[in-house]
């Protein structure tokens, strides 16, 4: 088992997120949503406040070192402000940490850089695919090696900022094994396709693409020639969803809490109800259980210890601890929860994603 105390830094980085998701990005989140469009100055913002660069090394352009633990606690709070922004600012993590765990030197020097510059960029990942048993170890997106390289073939689904993207980072199956690949948003045969219209995350822009011979050199392989283990990467995804459906469950039991605290009914708060008080028990319960699972998978990608079956099991219990919590942070606001003046209704839509957002975020 593993113990845990925050250092200096991640204490101090982790306020500086607090504050912003409280101050900046939560006040933002229902016009957003209503909206369909993220201030992109609140995403600059975010990004400053460096949680993606914390991760990389001074030598790739960052400050730091990487650290699942780091992430997990700064992606937690940034959802408990609001899960759309959230998403926005981590996305440029998508493609650089995946690069920082697999890639050769000279893919860290030339690429990751670029990605984590002083300024929030649209360098993404794109995985997840439209088939309803989609596993990112079994892609239907396939590379296939040529003479000059590999050409890939396939649909991805869900990609952030896709239409204004500077670089891709397309997962798919060579040899049966899942790989990466750098592919240009110029490269002829990718097609990005409209707008995605989602049940939630209504603020981010996502997008499907479609790789039709998609041709790319070899150097665009994550890896080199022998290409690299991407179990870790999807354990890293694994775990930092799990956080994010923790910081969203969070939010929508401590609104429902204080809701109850102070709407009266039949003499008194709801909150003295025994059936409030239960469901509100259940809730903090299951949280704080969900959350020590997302922390010892954490513990274990810092410890190089084979993290695979944590972060997924911290995914599976987060999902459904998810949708419990914000269905009964409905219930609890009464015929308010199914306002959207009221916050709680967004957290449920939201929460509804979080079984499907795999490859969305990485810590």
């Amino acid at each position: 088992m593993y113990s845990f105390n925050p250092t200096e830094e991640q204490t101090m980085l982790i306020d500086s997120v607090k504050r912003f998701a409280e101050n900046e990005l939560r006040p933002v989140a229902h016009d957003a949503d209503e909206n369909r469009k993220l201030p992109m100055e609140i995403v600059e913002k975010g990004w400053q406040l460096g949680i993606v660069q914390a991760s990389i090394p001074e030598q790739f352009g960052g400050f730091g070192e990487r650290s699942a633990m780091t992430g997990v606690l700064a992606a937690e709070e940034l959802a408990w402000g609001d899960l759309s922004g959230a998403l926005a600012i981590l996305a440029p993590g998508l493609y650089a940490l995946p690069i920082l765990l697999g890639g050769t030197d000279e893919q860290k020097e030339s690429l990751i850089s670029v990605a984590i510059s002083t300024n929030w960029k649209p360098c993404v990942s794109a995985i997840i695919e439209p088939q309803f048993d989609f596993s990112p170890l079994k892609m239907q997106t396939t590379a296939v090696r040529n003479e000059n390289g590999y050409t890939l073939q396939g649909r991805k689904v869900m990609v952030p900022f896709a239409e204004n993207a500077e670089s891709l980072l397309v997962f798919a199956s060579l040899d049966e094994t899942l790989q990466a690949f750098v592919v240009s948003p110029e490269n002829e045969g990718l097609e990005i396709g409209e707008r995605e219209d989602l049940l939630g995350i209504q603020a981010l822009p996502t997008f499907g693409l479609s790789l039709k011979d998609v041709s790319v050199p070899l150097e665009a392989r994550i890896g080199g020639e022998n290409g690299f283990d991407a179990q870790q990467v999807i354990s890293s995804s694994n775990v930092a969803i799990a956080a994010l459906g923790v910081g969203l469950s969070r939010g929508a039991y401590e609104f429902s809490r204080d809701y109850a605290k102070e709407r009266e009914a039949f003499g008194g708060p709801i909150a003295q109800k025994q059936s409030i008080a239960f469901m509100l028990a259940e809730m903090a319960t299951e949280i704080e259980a969900i959350r020590l699972m997302v922390w010892e998978a954490a513990w274990m990608l810092d410890n190089d210890k084979d993290a695979s079956r944590a972060a997924y099991l911290a995914l599976s219990g987060v999902s459904d601890m998810t949708m419990m919590v914000t269905d009964r942070a409905v219930q609890i606001l009464g015929g308010h929860g199914y306002i959207r003046d009221f916050p709680v209704e967004r957290w449920m839509r939201n929460g509804r994603g979080i079984p499907n957002f795999l490859g969305m975020a990485i810590v």
